[in-house]
């Protein structure tokens, strides 16, 4: 990923800048490094920022020398073995090698890098060479996106810097546009793939024979990524303003307009893969990092380049949907698209570390600044950014492939904020690449960060990105021979000139955006701030807003702290509140929370959640122990679920007139009875006094030998089952407090203990949403006498209806005679559908709440994955769950559902049944949601 080269904005400008005329204004996203810097950090001499750019240009020589000695022409240097890769002669690494080409790759992606580090002589030489030797023509299958950004970018970020140099008179005299001509032949090779009826390119092309052809061993292809599609308009129209040839932005716009027009309107977020051909979303999680990056960063560069508003507008959009949902500082979480309040995993991906970057380039500076500090964080816990990293900042994927975007990111936030302490970031990402990465032939990547073992591969972004990225970051402007200001960086970091947005204007700029939303002005805040608003009046503004963040990864507080700490114990303060500690009922602890900078919130769906402001806590040690007690926090949820991670439990209701048809999906406890291995409880229900069963219960008689109903809150679950035992109950249902919470939107919980020993506990112990727990109310207040069964899974009816009292009872129905045929008949063609994975069962330590850091319920409760919430298989596919929804997924079960529907008996209580159509249209998205996420890779 990469960034915009910098053009500070100085006065106050129009939300609106008239961009149309960006080439000639020159204007931009970024305040001069000059204007400000805080006082966090001390300035860095000259004469060390001298000596550090120096280093970068050896730590560059030294990769791209052993690429020329040791591997050119092929592709990629292996820097372990000292050779290069050749595709098709090495062990194929799957998608990975689809961005080999055999077009000498690393030496095109170095092209402009060499410029900018100011070796002229080597460019003019690299030049030469890649005219000479790189053929476009190979039978090969490449990556479209890779191909895009790598080569063609590389291609014309090599042109861009040419003519300038030739206009500068010392350096490329000869040079006659001939690397623009090779990425216009590349441009011509690479349009087949856009021969789809949405517009969206094939992912893959072969070199030689194009698409489809018996040859061509590519376009069956059905799916693409949305940053694939999506990440093609910069390259794409710059040819297009180069060479006067229009086609080229067409199909790149072409192929955005679906993109945006394919969004999920009620949630502005696009999901990571989509169809080509029908332009439905395959995977439907959302977030910032891989498959989807690229995507919202060119509708930004976009607007910049090519000075249409629609880019701006779209980006927009987006960006306030990703602020909404997938922010939560500092952590950026995936989504799902439909369901964009419900976490799709607790893990983040490297890729991410772009978009404090693009955050800087929007104006966004605060969440910014707190995003790369937690990344900074995890980076001198490991040494490196680990391709994907928990919530807790463990090691999810410990590959690192030598990545640039924490670079990029840290580059712009110097520009944007002067303040010293990035120099430092800077200069200790050069030590550990020198440290640990550096090997005879060049860098490796690390195949393990926890064990520093390396990985034959030094990929080409690492030379075209993270050299250009750091000589940047200490270079002063004279240190550099063009004004890089001039320019534009795309995702590789290939520099494209501002002045293409006033040239061969052939392209329509028709406003499509109107057509599909209607934006709020807010969307428009920040386009070009200034230091006035950046920096109200505080030259510590970025390190106050990375202070808190310090222990965020590293738990250890700060020696000075922790004797500050000793002394106030010592003098009779109270030790900081633990987490394992915390009741959310106890007004004390809510007091404490609130000097901590603690905020507690009643989620909808029945959670509570704590969100942590340190600025708002009453001091920096109390911010400290704040900062502590949400990561305790994080860490008591994740430890509660791994100690024993249970699936959904069933309450169905057997006596007249259900008989078994509704099933409801019910949340486990970890203490108690366990029903997968017990048989199931079968009994009526009656509800206890008090409802809440904190205290001993005043109507025993009304309970024992019963099911007791009790209201969640006010106590710990585990003292509500033993003043339920203690009555004679031979189970308990817990029943949410919270109006209208339902398991079709949040997940359920996992009941845990008190933290003491809870053997003492026999009975089993269920938890419903108020959803749920509202069907069995209203059935009490009908029928007054309810037997329900509590067990690990729906039963046969044909089992339940064993007991001679419920057989008669059924047969006296004369409601059930076509219930009783539409069971045989559903019966007969049943098929199970496991919806549970291991790595989604994981993802429960967050809520998806933007803004916080970690979760809690007052009942000391874990939650379940949404994963999680559909119960196992029943052998019984003529269930109800809730309001009568059939919960059958077998195929057949459509042809059937109008008979059913139309026999089923009415038990939803006032409430609309909906049509099985759009029962199993929400179930089969949720399905292909969490199983794509058993499947995701980077």
């Amino acid at each position: 990923m990469s960034g915009a080269g910098s053009r500070g904005c100085g006065s106050p400008v129009p939300q609106r800048a008239p961009w149309s005329l960006v080439a000639a204004t020159a204007a931009f996203y970024l305040v001069s490094a000059t204007s400000v810097w805080t006082a966090g950090a001390e300035p860095m001499s000259r004469e060390e920022k001298q000596k550090l750019g120096n280093q970068v240009l050896e730590m560059f020589d030294h990769a791209y020398g052993n690429y020329m000695e040791h591997a050119y022409p092929a592709d990629e240097l292996m820097p372990l073995t000292c050779r290069g890769r050749v595709r098709g002669q090495e062990p194929s690494r799957g998608d990975v090698d689809d961005a080999l080409g055999k077009f000498s790759l690393t030496l095109i992606d170095s092209l402009d890098t060499l410029v900018v580090l100011n070796k002229t002589k080597e460019f003019e030489d690299a030049v030469r060479k890649v005219l000479r030797d790189v053929n476009l023509d190979n039978d090969v299958v490449v990556s479209v996106f890779e191909t895009n950004i790598r080569v063609l970018g590389g291609l014309l970020g090599g042109h861009s810097l040419a003519i300038m140099l030739k206009e500068k008179g010392e350096y490329m005299q000869w040079y006659n546009d001939e690397l623009l001509q090779m990425a216009k032949q590349l441009g011509y090779k690479l349009l087949p793939a856009f021969n789809t009826t949405s517009g969206l390119p094939y992912p893959r092309i072969n070199l030689k024979f194009g698409i489809r052809k018996p040859e061509a061993r590519t376009g069956t292809e059905t799916d693409t990524c949305t940053a694939c599609a999506g990440t093609l308009i910069l390259e794409f129209a710059a040819l297009s303003r180069f060479t006067g040839a229009t086609i080229f932005e067409e199909y790149a716009r072409k192929a955005l307009d679906f993109l945006w027009e394919k969004r999920q309107r009620s949630s502005n977020l696009v999901g990571v893969t989509i169809n080509i051909h029908t332009g439905d979303w395959v995977r439907k999680d959302s977030g910032v990092g891989a498959g989807i990056d690229s995507y919202y960063e060119y509708l930004l560069k976009a607007y910049v380049l090519l000075g249409d508003d629609s880019f701006l507008e779209r980006f927009n959009t987006h960006y306030d949907a990703i602020m909404r949902y997938i922010s939560q500082p500092p952590l950026l979480l995936d989504v799902h698209i439909h369901k964009p309040m419900l976490n799709a995993r607790t893990w983040m991906d490297a890729l991410l570390a772009f978009f404090p970057g693009l955050q800087v380039l929007k104006g966004d500076i605060r969440p910014a600044i707190e995003t790369h500090e937690m990344l900074y964080q995890v980076i001198k816990k490991h040494n490196f950014l680990p391709e994907a990293f928990t919530t807790d900042f463990r090691v999810h994927w410990a590959q690192h492939p030598l990545r640039p975007e924490f670079a990029e990111s840290t580059y712009f936030l110097y520009k944007a904020t002067g303040d010293p302490y990035y120099l430092e970031v800077g200069k200790t990402l050069i030590e550990n690449l020198n440290k640990y990465a550096r090997v005879p032939c060049g860098f490796a990547a690390m195949k393990d960060v926890r064990t520093g073992s390396h990985e034959d591969r030094m990929d080409s972004f690492f030379l075209a990105e993270m050299f250009k990225y750091l000589y940047l970051l200490f270079a002063d402007k004279e240190d550099i021979i063009f004004d890089i200001e001039d320019y534009i960086f795309t995702t590789e970091a290939h520099l494209l000139p501002l002045w293409l947005s006033t040239t061969n204007q052939s392209i329509s700029k028709k406003n499509t955006t109107s057509e599909y939303t209607e934006l709020d002005d807010s969307n428009f805040d920040w386009t070009c701030p200034n230091t006035q608003i950046l920096f109200p009046n505080d030259p510590l503004y970025a390190q106050s807003i990375r202070e808190p963040l310090k222990n965020v990864v590293d738990k250890s507080c700060p020696r000075g702290i922790i004797r500050v700490r000793e002394e106030s114990f010592r003098s009779g303060a109270k030790p900081p509140l633990r987490a394992r500690d915390f009741m959310a009922t106890n007004p004390e602890h809510l007091e404490i929370l609130k000097k901590m900078g603690v905020s507690l919130i009643h989620l909808k769906d029945g959670r509570v959640q704590l969100v942590q402001h340190a600025i708002q806590a009453a001091s920096s040690i109390d911010a400290e122990d704040g900062l502590r007690f949400m990561q305790e926090m994080i860490e008591l949820s994740s430890q509660q679920q791994k100690e024993q991670q249970l699936p959904p439990r069933a309450v169905q209701i057997v006596s007249h007139p259900f008989f078994g048809r509704v099933v409801l999906t019910a949340g486990p406890a970890q203490f108690g009875l366990d029903l997968s291995k017990h048989k199931e409880t079968r009994g009526f229900v009656a509800s206890s006094k008090p409802y809440n069963g904190c205290s001993e219960l005043t109507n025993p008689e009304a309970v024992m030998g019963k099911i007791a109903l009790i209201q969640r809150g006010q106590c710990m679950f585990a003292e509500k089952a033993r003043n339920i035992q203690n009555a004679g109950a031979i189970g308990g249902i817990v029943i949410d407090d919270n109006e209208g919470s339902s398991s079709d939107t949040a997940p359920l919980f996992q009941m845990a203990g008190d933290g003491k020993d809870t053997d003492d506990i026999k009975i089993p112990m269920l938890f419903l949403f108020s959803k749920e727990g509202s069907i069995i109310l209203d059935a009490i207040r009908e029928y007054e006498e309810v037997e329900v069964l509590l067990s690990d899974k729906a039963k046969d009816r044909a089992a339940i209806l064993k007991d001679p009292e419920m057989e008669n009872e059924e047969q006296s129905s004369p409601e059930n005679d076509s219930q009783n045929q539409s069971a045989e008949q559903v019966s007969s063609s049943s098929q199970e559908v496991d919806l549970v994975d291991q790595e989604s069962s994981e993802e429960n330590s967050l809520n998806s709440h933007p803004e916080s850091l970690s979760s809690a319920d007052m009942d000391k409760a874990v939650s379940i994955s949404p994963s999680e919430q559909t119960s196992n298989p029943t052998e019984n596919h003529e269930t109800t769950n809730l309001n009568g929804e059939c919960t059958d997924l077998d195929n057949q079960l459509q042809e059937q559902s109008e008979t059913e529907e139309d026999s089923s008996p009415n038990v939803s209580w006032g409430k609309k049944v909906r049509p099985i159509d759009s029962i199993l249209a929400d179930w089969n998205e949720d399905i292909e949601a969490f199983e794509m996420m058993e499947k995701d890779e980077l």
